[in-house]
């Protein structure tokens, strides 16, 4: 049924309600690997492919009330940017708290660890190697998703996609450099407040990467589709928007983590 006006009333649907119980057992079986017990593992699995399968309905139903009955009018699509912009500043708060137990401390390193940061023992990253490279190809990558939305704009369809397929490239470049990275590192997470800080706040970013690289995947399958005009593109907007928050905590990362807490 097409609006009758310039909001939209969301019909009533089941998939919070599943979603939240799947998350609830995504945690349980989180909580039962790393405790150990029989059968953690199968419950995680399950857990995460059910909250797999309602998230992907969830988001058809999304994608059928923007695109096909046209609920996303002009004052839906100013309440969904309000929206996405609050959830990046909710992403950002995450962050904040991992980088307040990095610099708690390495501003005031304790007797455990020698007074002095990073740690004695603990072999840090060089700084312009990996990490260095990493940084150029997650610029780079947003600015080619930059450079598809301008293309979008200006109806060049060649263009845009080129840069979806860049900014994918270049994603999935980061996520094995950053899997080379932790798999070469001469440390684990529980070696010392070092290691678990290092890989709680890189693989927290990591795992955004991957999340943002779907997300751009799945707007790439949509743009193909033909299903953004000029005027109405919100998911690609989100898309690129939580790309950018993407970059700019690595960014972050990069100044605090590889290049000031080396030295």
């Amino acid at each position: 049924m097409f609006p009758q006006h310039n909001y939209h009333l969301v019909d009533p649907s089941p998939w919070p309600f599943f979603s939240s119980w799947a998350l609830f057992y995504v945690t349980l079986g989180t909580a039962s690997i790393f405790h150990f017990f029989f059968n953690g593992l199968k419950l995680f699995e399950f857990a995460i492919f059910f909250l797999i399968l309602i998230l992907i309905n969830w988001w058809r139903d999304v994608i059928r009330e923007g695109t096909f009955t046209l609920h996303h009018t002009n004052n839906v699509q100013k309440s969904l940017r309000l929206g996405m912009l609050l959830f990046i500043i909710s992403e950002l708060l995450l962050f904040v708290a991992f980088f307040w137990a990095f610099f708690h401390s390495s501003l005031a390193p304790t007797t455990d660890i020698g007074c002095v940061w990073p740690p004695y023992a603990i072999t840090v990253f060089e700084t312009m190697g990996m990490p260095l490279m990493n940084t150029f190809l997650l610029l780079t990558s947003g600015a080619a998703i930059t450079l598809a939305h301008h293309a979008l704009l200006a109806k060049k369809k060649i263009q845009a996609s080129v840069g979806f397929i860049i900014t994918i490239a270049l994603a999935i470049d980061f996520t094995g450099q950053q899997l080379i990275e932790f798999i070469d590192a001469p440390y684990v997470i529980n070696d010392g407040v070092y290691p678990s800080t290092f890989f709680l706040t890189t693989g927290l970013h990591g795992l955004h990467v991957i999340v943002g690289t779907l997300f751009i995947f799945v707007t790439f399958l949509r743009y193909l589709a033909n299903h953004f005009t000029i005027k109405n593109h919100f998911g690609f907007e989100a898309a690129a928007w939580y790309w950018h928050f993407v970059d700019v905590v690595w960014l972050l990362v990069f100044m605090c983590v590889y290049y000031w807490g080396n030295y």
